[in-house]
């Protein structure tokens, strides 16, 4: 899979994303569902998108006991999404589990990777209230290391992790960027952040944009831009 811009639909309703996706009439978009669309919409939103065309991150980030997330990745595996991902966070046990759950009985399985630190967490921020006295960039990739040995396809980072991420665990292993924005853009609730551009240089395979794109005045000219930055 070559690199690709996700978007990030970011509704509370199907309706909502729905009239949005309808904009899109040259292209389908690689899209987002996290957890306030699935949790408003159910199944049935990722079912549609499908039909639609769209290729679909799945984005729930389950973190619980190894078993109770083999199950849930087991009932995931059906939807038909093409990436999905859990918390790094949760031990190579829960990543193991959650990656037997999600293949399927013909050994295929949609795309796995783990959120290592969010983008709205900062060094301080991991230090004084997480407690974890490493840095950030070292959790960051050792989270990396217990992913790729878990047997997961890559991870969520920031695009400025991309290349220790491929240093670290291979260029086949994948980096899915959030916190991407136009140079002229609020940084909003993310602090580490990159423009398009800057994430392609960076190395990151994927990235993950939702306000610059979904708030913008003309959605497809942002997705153009995003696409001309990163991708072309």
């Amino acid at each position: 899979m070559g690199k690709d811009v996700i978007i990030a639909c970011d509704f509370s309703s199907a309706e909502d994303t729905l009239t949005f996706l309808d904009r899109f009439r040259d292209r389908k978009p690689f899209v987002k569902i996290g957890m306030e669309l699935f949790y408003a919409e159910g199944p049935q939103i990722v079912r549609a998108l499908k039909a639609r065309g769209h290729q679909i991150f799945l984005d729930l980030k389950l973190h619980d006991i190894p078993n109770t997330v083999r199950k849930a990745m087991a009932v995931l595996s059906r939807l038909d999404v093409d990436m999905c991902n859990l918390h790094a966070a949760g031990t190579k046990a829960m990543m193991e589990a959650a990656v037997e759950g999600l293949t399927r009985p013909d050994g295929t399985r949609p795309l796995l990777i783990a959120v290592t630190q969010l983008t709205s967490t900062s060094q301080a921020r991991m230090q004084e209230e997480l407690l974890i006295g490493e840095t950030l960039e070292n959790t960051v990739m050792h989270y990396a290391r217990n992913a790729r040995s878990a047997g997961l396809d890559g991870v969520v980072c920031s695009p400025l992790e991309s290349a220790a991420v491929h240093s670290a665990c291979g260029a086949e292993f994948l980096t899915v960027t959030p916190g991407v924005r136009f140079s002229s853009a609020s940084a909003g609730d993310q602090v580490r952040i990159t423009t398009p551009e800057q994430a392609r240089v960076l190395g990151s395979d994927y990235i993950v944009v939702g306000r610059p794109i979904t708030a913008a005045d003309d959605p497809q000219a942002a997705y153009a831009r995003c696409i001309s930055e990163f991708v072309d």
